[in-house]
Protein backbone atom coordinates (compact mmCIF):
# COMPACT_ATOMS: atom_id res chain seq x y z
CA UNK A 1 0.00 0.00 0.00
CA UNK A 2 1.25 3.58 -0.79
CA UNK A 3 1.19 6.23 1.27
CA UNK A 4 -1.12 8.97 1.37
CA UNK A 5 0.65 12.19 -0.09
CA UNK A 6 -0.37 16.08 1.65
CA UNK A 7 1.21 19.04 -0.26
CA UNK A 8 1.96 21.70 1.75
CA UNK A 9 1.73 25.19 -0.08
CA UNK A 10 4.13 27.39 1.54
CA UNK A 11 6.62 30.17 1.50
CA UNK A 12 9.46 31.49 3.13
CA UNK A 13 9.19 33.75 6.28
CA UNK A 14 5.49 32.35 6.69
CA UNK A 15 4.52 32.02 10.41
CA UNK A 16 0.81 30.61 9.19
CA UNK A 17 2.89 28.23 6.99
CA UNK A 18 5.16 26.97 9.99
CA UNK A 19 2.27 26.81 12.16
CA UNK A 20 0.43 24.31 9.61
CA UNK A 21 3.67 22.38 8.78
CA UNK A 22 4.40 22.17 12.41
CA UNK A 23 0.70 20.46 13.34
CA UNK A 24 0.21 18.65 10.41
CA UNK A 25 3.35 16.91 11.51
CA UNK A 26 1.64 14.43 14.40
CA UNK A 27 -1.38 13.89 11.89
CA UNK A 28 0.47 12.39 9.23
CA UNK A 29 3.06 10.65 11.26
CA UNK A 30 -0.11 8.73 12.59
CA UNK A 31 -1.15 8.18 9.25
CA UNK A 32 1.99 6.99 7.70
CA UNK A 33 1.77 10.20 5.14
CA UNK A 34 4.61 11.97 3.34
CA UNK A 35 4.50 15.29 3.43
CA UNK A 36 5.33 17.39 0.61
CA UNK A 37 6.72 21.15 1.04
CA UNK A 38 6.48 23.29 -1.79
CA UNK A 39 7.50 27.22 -1.88
CA UNK A 40 4.94 28.47 -4.19
CA UNK A 41 7.30 31.38 -5.13
CA UNK A 42 9.56 29.02 -6.81
CA UNK A 43 6.62 27.91 -8.82
CA UNK A 44 5.09 30.81 -10.75
CA UNK A 45 1.51 28.33 -11.96
CA UNK A 46 1.38 27.62 -8.79
CA UNK A 47 1.42 31.20 -7.16
CA UNK A 48 -0.46 33.17 -9.66
CA UNK A 49 -3.19 30.21 -8.42
CA UNK A 50 -2.76 30.58 -4.53
CA UNK A 51 -1.27 34.42 -4.45
CA UNK A 52 -1.69 35.73 -0.78
CA UNK A 53 -3.86 32.41 0.07
CA UNK A 54 -0.76 30.31 1.51
CA UNK A 55 -0.43 28.19 3.66
CA UNK A 56 -3.06 25.96 1.68
CA UNK A 57 -2.65 21.86 2.13
CA UNK A 58 -3.45 19.38 -0.53
CA UNK A 59 -4.38 16.17 -0.49
CA UNK A 60 -2.20 14.62 -3.15
CA UNK A 61 0.15 16.08 -5.46
CA UNK A 62 0.11 20.28 -6.19
CA UNK A 63 -0.96 20.10 -9.84
CA UNK A 64 -4.16 17.74 -8.98
CA UNK A 65 -4.48 17.60 -5.58
CA UNK A 66 -7.79 18.48 -3.83
CA UNK A 67 -7.81 20.98 -1.21
CA UNK A 68 -8.33 20.48 2.24
CA UNK A 69 -7.70 23.80 4.22
CA UNK A 70 -5.96 27.20 4.21
CA UNK A 71 -4.40 29.61 6.55
CA UNK A 72 -5.41 27.43 9.32
CA UNK A 73 -5.37 23.13 9.95
CA UNK A 74 -8.31 21.90 9.43
CA UNK A 75 -7.53 18.68 11.44
CA UNK A 76 -10.91 17.21 10.78
CA UNK A 77 -10.43 17.69 7.10
CA UNK A 78 -7.35 16.31 6.79
CA UNK A 79 -8.03 12.88 9.43
CA UNK A 80 -10.79 12.64 7.16
CA UNK A 81 -8.94 12.75 3.67
CA UNK A 82 -6.52 10.13 5.28
CA UNK A 83 -9.42 7.85 6.17
CA UNK A 84 -10.09 8.63 9.49
CA UNK A 85 -13.54 8.44 10.61
CA UNK A 86 -14.93 12.04 12.40
CA UNK A 87 -15.34 11.63 15.95
CA UNK A 88 -19.00 11.87 16.81
CA UNK A 89 -19.60 14.17 20.06
CA UNK A 90 -22.79 13.68 21.05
Amino acid sequence: MTAPTLTLLSRAYCHLCDEMQAALAPLAARHGAKVVVIDVDAHPALEARYGERVPVLLAGAAEAGVELCHYRLDAAAVLLALGEAPVSRG
